[in-house]
């Protein structure tokens, strides 16, 4: 017993050893779940709110696009386009507004109004007609196109931008009443180039079909540079305009492009609606630099697919039925999902090579797939609660 009395710290060092090593084993492993819980696993894919802010449903066989989307846990933003030769636009409002109604809170609704009468007097004044009747029945935000600029033309015949004075009236209107506009304005760059010199399938699977479009076949239309520099006009010209570039603004070919207009318009947001890929294509030699574009710009950014019946990957696959369709729109969602919440190495359809997901963090991801696209169409939180 006096033995022990005697050389009991001897006996106690070992164990207070062993109880520190128990207590920094404990601290590891809760920081390491504390790690795990930073980040998204393939696992959590439709355990999250999602939304997918570009979309087009323009029949009733689109609903197994909807039917999709609740499965997976997405809301829509089904966006109406104007185009000559198109479904007339107030077919296309008719047909979302049954759609919001089959669909409460899972389907929203960006309007268009029509250039038809572009050149006539009172053409503003029925453009603004348009777009306030459209809100007051449920829509969240108005979306122009690219043919203002490819195939618009004024009464001289000169090809018309998006910065041309017509339009200040009305986008004055929507700065003053926080509607916000997205534009699909100028085209990808790959466009200018040769079908061989382009960077990813996508565009050159959709030049292929659409040769009016693929500018490098016209020489005589305006340039890249043209396009963007029109549309940096009109934001100048109206500071205070909501405004979402669709696919990247096209300036999907470079991130520190794309962050020199976040830097000057602090009211311009993107989405990625089909141009996911110009992301994949610069992280095969850019991971960490398109990785912290998205930290830095992580407000400023929305996920968009630009879905329809009519995209290039399902019309070259054939795919026609029903069930096809849905897989389709699952797979597409989920490549998505893995490029930026896992870092694990992939390869897709319209990229040459083999790649690593960005691995965002949990709340980067929560921005981007819902938070940006309630932040900047203000409305959607109304619709998903039915109460517009």
């Amino acid at each position: 017993m006096k033995f022990f009395r005697r050389y009991k710290y001897l006996f106690l060092i070992p164990l207070a050893g062993f109880l520190q090593r128990c207590s920094q084993l404990s601290s590891l492993k809760s920081e390491n779940k504390q790690a795990d819980s930073a980040y998204y696993t393939l696992d959590d894919f439709k355990s999250l709110d999602k939304i997918d802010a570009h979309f087009h449903i323009n029949s009733d066989a689109d609903t197994i696009f909807v039917n999709q989307a609740k499965e997976d846990n997405f809301r829509i933003l089904n966006l109406n386009v104007y185009k000559d030769g198109g479904k007339p636009i107030e077919e296309q409002q008719e047909f979302s507004i049954k759609m919001i109604k089959a669909f409460p809170g899972r389907v929203a609704w960006v309007t268009a109004f029509s250039l038809e009468n572009f050149n006539n007097d009172g053409w503003q004044e029925e453009a603004i007609s348009y777009i306030k009747n459209s809100v007051s029945k449920g829509a969240i935000g108005v979306k122009v196109w690219k043919n203002i600029g490819f195939f618009l033309k004024d009464k001289n015949g000169k090809l018309v931008m998006i910065d041309n004075p017509r339009f200040d009236p009305i986008l004055d209107y929507m700065a003053k009443n926080q509607i916000p506009l997205i534009g699909h304005l100028g085209e990808h760059k790959n466009s200018w180039l040769p079908l061989e010199k382009m960077t990813v399938n996508g565009n050159r699977d959709y030049a292929r079909v659409h040769p009016d479009e693929h500018m490098y076949l016209h020489p005589e239309r305006p340039s890249y540079e043209d396009y963007i520099n029109a549309r940096d006009n009109m934001l100048a010209k109206h500071p205070d305009l909501i405004f979402i570039g669709a696919h990247l603004g096209s300036l999907e070919w470079s991130v520190d492009e794309l962050a020199k207009r976040f830097d000057k318009y602090p009211n311009m947001a993107v989405d990625m609606a089909e141009r996911i890929s110009h992301l994949q294509y610069q992280t095969l030699t850019e991971r960490q630099k398109v990785h912290d574009f998205f930290i830095k710009y992580q407000d400023r950014i929305i996920y968009g697919t630009d879905l329809r019946r009519g995209a290039m990957d399902i019309v070259n696959n054939g795919i026609t039925d029903s069930e096809g369709i849905k897989k389709h729109s699952h797979e597409v969602w989920m490549r998505h999902w893995k490029f930026f919440t896992t870092d694990e190495k992939m390869r897709v359809p319209k990229v040459e090579g083999e790649f690593r997901g960005l691995k965002l963090p949990r709340e980067v991801v929560n921005k981007i797939y819902r938070k940006n696209a309630e932040k900047w169409f203000s409305r959607l939180k109304k619709v998903k609660d039915n109460s517009l």
